[in-house]
């Protein structure tokens, strides 16, 4: 099992930058592809971004694709989400997720087993 921490959130204002970090314990992530996923209010919560275990294959939604990058540090077990460019439409809880299938991530939040508590981002137009 697995233990995931967010940080990283904040308010921003529309067009600037913002990086989330992931701290995961309990067991190694390489064990595990990862995604972010993201919740605005009144929403479903959706996939942004996956990795699979070493960060060679990555996958983003058509929304943040070009503007977000995932990344990890399996030495430090941590998982990061670079987002630049920030919209007010990016505003959410964004969560951090384990897959303990590591090859690859996935679209669905079935997918994955182990979930953060998330971390509040608010960009400001």
């Amino acid at each position: 099992q697995v233990q995931l921490v967010e940080s990283g959130g904040g308010l921003v204002q529309a067009g600037t930058s913002l990086r989330l970090s992931c701290a995961a314990s309990g067991r190694t992530l390489t064990s595990y592809a990862m995604g972010w996923f993201r919740q605005a209010p009144g929403k479903e919560r959706e996939f942004a971004a996956g990795a699979n275990w070493n960060g060679a294959n990555t996958y983003y939604a058509d929304s943040v694709k070009g503007r977000f990058t995932i990344s990890r540090d399996n030495a430090k077990n941590m998982v990061f989400l670079q987002m630049n460019s920030l919209k007010p439409e990016d505003t959410a809880v964004y969560y951090c997720a384990a897959k303990a299938h590591p090859w690859r991530s996935s679209v669905p939040r079935a997918d994955y087993e182990y979930w953060g508590q998330g971390t509040q981002v608010t960009v400001s137009s």
